[in-house]
């Protein structure tokens, strides 16, 4: 039987989690992102929960309280300062309920808000870990992997065999060398690999509040990813009439003016897949992310070659994502509309107008289970 602290622990997470899936379209139209802690959890600020306390009715209720005096006369004889008394504190003001929470339990959590299907997996198991199993038993071992119950019986069969254990008294009393521990294997395992690829276009159309976007969208379709897959591998590419590799950091910094070439992306998309991912043993999960200008008609179709001929082949999806801007047309999302459809299978297209529109556009491209 659970211990009644443990059964309060678990209903509380319970109501928290409740809360946040609650506001979790708030929470991310805000731009708030959960702040990993470095141990594989994430911290999440809440409203703090307040103390429950009573409140007293109007006195013509009757009850406690209602007694002879006045309001501000001092209660059995004090003497007190009255409302507003006193020097101004110097303590902090309220703080807010920090909780910490697991990437599957984040996962979880965006996954029953949008009903997002589990992933099956297209890719060979690639990726080699090794992990401790405690599947056998050591006579030797620390005192913190002793196995009471095995030592018992190894304890209770030495006792039978010697002739000592008494039934009308069955006390059992444990040796050095009746003690087991619980012992540690190597087991090697598999993983399916994912390797995501975020396009961004950094040319001068593409402002601050988009690139606020891009951050907070691919930061929860990362928690998803990561929550399917053992391990996954994260490359950035930018681009305005040229693209480049580059770091995180980079990636949500870096501002052009210059114009747009979208095929210099997927060209260095490309590449990267030849070079360092076998479409037969990877997951594969371009995402691009524009304002929708490009230079040329001409750019457009080269970009529909790279797609048809090399990109999506390698792929499990390929998701675009036309993030609103004042300066942009919208015309390359028009362009992929109308040569793969608005819901194709291997291409998916979504529009984000603003920050409340994020929690949607992570539901179109994560909602097929790919």
């Amino acid at each position: 039987m659970d211990h009644p602290i443990k059964r309060d622990h678990s209903r509380f997470r319970k109501i928290i989690k409740g809360k946040i899936r609650e506001n979790l379209r708030k929470y991310i139209s805000k731009g708030e992102m959960p702040l990993p802690k470095g141990d594989g959890t994430y911290r999440i600020p809440m409203p703090s929960i307040d103390t429950p306390r009573f409140k007293f009715g109007e006195r013509q209720q009757g009850g406690m309280g209602q007694g002879e005096g006045q309001p501000g006369d001092p209660v059995d004889g004090q003497q007190g300062e009255g409302p507003g008394q006193g020097e101004a504190g110097q303590g902090e003001g309220k703080k807010e309920l920090e909780v910490d929470l697991s990437l599957q339990e984040l996962a979880q959590i965006l996954g029953d808000e949008l009903a997002l299907p589990n992933i099956e997996p297209k890719g060979k198991k690639t990726i080699q870990s090794d992990a401790k199993r405690y599947t056998s038993i050591g006579t030797t071992g620390p005192d913190s992997l002793k196995h009471f119950k095995r030592s018992y019986k190894e304890a209770l069969k030495r006792q039978v065999a010697s002739g000592t254990y008494d039934p009308t008294n069955p006390t059992i009393i444990p040796i050095r060398q009746d003690f087991r521990f619980r012992s540690s294997d190597m087991k090697t395992e598999y993983e399916n690999a994912a390797v995501v690829i975020y396009m961004m276009d950094v040319s001068g159309s593409m402002g601050d509040e988009q690139k606020e976007i891009v951050r907070t969208e691919s930061f929860w379709i990362n928690l998803w990813l990561k929550s399917q897959y053992k391990d996954i591998v994260i490359r950035y590419i930018i681009h305005d009439a040229t693209a480049k590799e580059v770091d995180e950091e980079t990636f949500f910094r870096t501002r052009e003016s210059g114009g747009t070439l979208i095929s210099s992306a997927f060209k260095l998309c490309r590449d990267i897949i030849a070079a360092d991912y076998n479409s037969a043993d990877w997951n594969i999960y371009p995402f691009h992310f524009s304002d929708g200008d490009n230079w040329s008609t001409d750019d457009t179709k080269i970009c529909l070659e790279i797609l048809d001929q090399e990109i999506l082949p390698s792929s499990n999806v390929f998701c675009y994502g036309q993030v609103e801007s004042r300066y942009g047309s919208g015309q390359f999302y028009k362009d992929l509309s109308s040569h793969y459809g608005e819901a194709g299978e291997k291409v998916i297209l979504s529009k984000i107008k603003n920050k409340d529109s994020i929690l949607d556009s992570i539901k179109d491209f994560l909602g097929k289970g790919k």
